[in-house]
């Protein structure tokens, strides 16, 4: 199996939202990512309404100024951002106005969705995003309670065009048991598009580590996975 070598959802960019808080703290997750043979990163500061209000200014000029303190550093590796959305009123408002939204690779769109009930409106998102030409990636899908109790409605999901980002994390069991066996369940229907390290912290990279001595971990690593395309 070839290693993985990017990412594509972190929160390394200093003070943006519950991430990293210097420049110093994104440095050295940013070396051990490269210890574990990354090459390449998308950070994906959170876009929540109510708590952090991001836009593509605000986070471009965030990675411009991470950039340019790991060229001082002489960290030499390949990093961009886009976003992680948070499914809100305010997403679909600029949705629905055609604001510009910050995406990876091929027009890839990362959201969340509040984890306990199904959101209202995920099915008019899902329809009006894929109509605008986005590629709608669900950050971490295992996390979320209504699929934890209905497998069926992530099938749905999947029909409808949605891509699955798994969180390394979840494979291992680091949020709990539950969460990992849906992790595992997807990774044995092959319907894992994408993993990433959903990275905050030197805590998560202690467990990012772990997993990547774990068996599931290298199950999916065996799939098809939409990291190796970037």
């Amino acid at each position: 199996m070839a290693p993985l070598k990017m990412d594509i959802h972190s929160h390394l960019l200093p003070q943006l939202d519950d991430g990293v808080k210097s420049l110093e703290e994104s440095a050295q997750l940013v070396r051990q990512f490269m210890a574990l043979g990354y090459t390449k990163l998308v950070t994906t500061p959170h876009v929540m309404n109510d708590f952090y209000r991001n836009d593509p200014g605000t986070i471009a000029g965030g990675l411009e100024s991470l950039k340019q303190f790991l060229a001082k550093e002489n960290i030499n590796v390949s990093i961009e951002a886009a976003a992680e959305y948070y499914l809100d009123e305010s997403l679909m408002e600029r949705v629905n106005k055609n604001e510009r939204l910050l995406t990876f690779g091929a027009n890839y769109l990362l959201f969340e969705t509040n984890f306990l009930t199904e959101p209202f409106q995920l099915k008019e998102f899902i329809f009006s995003a894929t109509t605008q030409g986005y590629k709608p990636v669900m950050a971490h899908p295992e996390r979320y309670q209504y699929l934890v109790n209905d497998f069926g409605k992530a099938g749905d999901l999947k029909d409808r065009g949605v891509l699955f980002q798994v969180n390394i994390p979840s494979i291992i069991g680091a949020y709990s048991r539950p969460i990992q066996k849906l992790a595992i369940q997807l990774i044995r229907k092959g319907w894992v598009d994408f993993i990433g390290s959903d990275c905050h912290n030197q805590t998560q990279m202690a467990i990012l580590k772990e997993a990547f001595k774990n068996k599931y971990f290298k199950k999916a690593l065996a799939l098809p996975l939409l990291n190796r395309t970037l």
